[in-house]
C-alpha cells in the first residue's frame, strides 16, 4: 500500500491512531467533542510541502488516477453505491480531482435547512 492511502496517524507516545477527516456524530445530550484552545495554523513551508505532495500523487499515479475517475463517474452515473468505488480511488486521486469529477457528473451537493 502507499504512503498516500493512509488517514491515520500514530501518536508515538500513546501508541494510540487518530483518524482524520471522519465526520463527528453528535448524540441527543450534544456534543463529546473537546474543542483545541487555539488553532494552529500551517506555516509556509508545511502548504508548501503539501501541494507538493498532491502533485507528486498527480505525477506518479496518472494512468491509475484516469481509470479510477472514470470508474468513479460512471457509477455515480448508474446511482449504485460509491463508497467502494470511492475508497479504492483515494488510493490514486486527491480530495480535489475526486471532488471535480463527481461535481462533473452530479453538480454541486447542498444540504437541506
Amino acid at each position: 500500500m502507499n504512503n498516500f492511502g493512509h488517514h491515520q496517524l500514530m501518536n508515538s507516545s500513546t501508541s494510540e491512531y487518530s483518524h482524520k477527516g471522519l465526520n463527528t456524530l453528535l448524540s441527543s445530550k450534544g456534543s463529546t467533542t473537546v474543542l483545541p484552545k487555539e488553532v494552529i495554523r500551517a506555516t509556509e513551508e508545511e502548504k508548501e510541502a503539501q501541494i507538493a505532495t498532491v502533485e507528486d500523487l498527480r505525477v506518479a499515479y496518472s494512468d491509475e488516477a484516469a481509470k479510477a475517475l472514470k470508474y468513479l463517474q460512471q457509477t455515480g452515473i448508474r446511482n449504485a453505491s460509491m463508497f467502494a468505488v470511492l475508497m479504492e480511488a483515494k488510493e490514486y486521486c486527491s480530495l480535489g480531482q475526486l471532488t471535480a469529477a463527481m461535481f462533473e457528473v452530479g453538480g454541486q451537493y447542498r444540504r437541506n435547512m
